[in-house]
């Protein structure tokens, strides 16, 4: 699986969030202000259907956009690929990371814990 452009994900975010949407309504519920040209999210739309992860039904010269790949999958391949690249694969230099630099509070560090008991 390739991987998303900042952009790319931008538009996947709001297709994941919709189900299935035309390039009109992607626009639509972006956050970004002012509001991409409409031929920047449609050629975004285009690359991402190149890259396996957009589908699309026809309607006419009309198109509405769904994703191919789930959010969790890519979510899931996505953060291995950064434990590999910057944590030298280890999920405990993960959370030694997050213990450090987030200053997670009491309450989170337990909670962990507990999560790492269950495993």
């Amino acid at each position: 699986m390739e991987s998303l452009t900042k952009a790319e994900e931008k538009v996947m975010q709001v297709l994941w969030k919709l189900g299935k949407a035309f390039v009109k309504d992607i626009i639509e519920h972006m956050d970004e202000q002012p509001k991409p040209p409409y031929t920047t999210i449609s050629s975004i739309v285009r690359i991402l259907e190149s890259k396996g992860f957009v589908g699309y039904k026809a309607y006419g010269k009309t198109h509405e956009y769904f994703p191919v790949i789930q959010r969790e999958e890519y979510s899931k391949r996505t953060l291995r690929q950064m434990i590999t690249d910057y944590f030298d694969g280890s999920a405990a230099n993960v959370m030694s990371f997050l213990v450090r630099e987030e200053k997670l509070g009491e309450a989170e560090i337990e909670a962990l814990k507990k999560l790492i008991e269950k495993s």
